[in-house]
């Protein structure tokens, strides 16, 4: 039997700015203050999904 796989990605549980923040926070410890390409890609990511999390102009807090 055939199974069709979704196109559709599953819905991620947001998180809050605080908790992305402790993350970034881990990121930084575990690499010692240098990151690695991948820890700057990971970085990179974890910035971007703390802005859209965060408070700003416009958005309740």
């Amino acid at each position: 039997m055939l199974h069709a796989m979704s196109t559709t990605p599953e819905p991620v549980a947001e998180r809050s700015a605080d908790e992305v923040n402790e993350e970034i926070r881990a990121l930084w410890f575990r690499s010692g203050g240098t990151l690695s390409m991948d820890e700057r890609r990971e970085y990179q990511r974890l910035v971007m999904e703390w802005a859209a999390a965060s408070p700003g102009p416009g958005k309740a807090a």
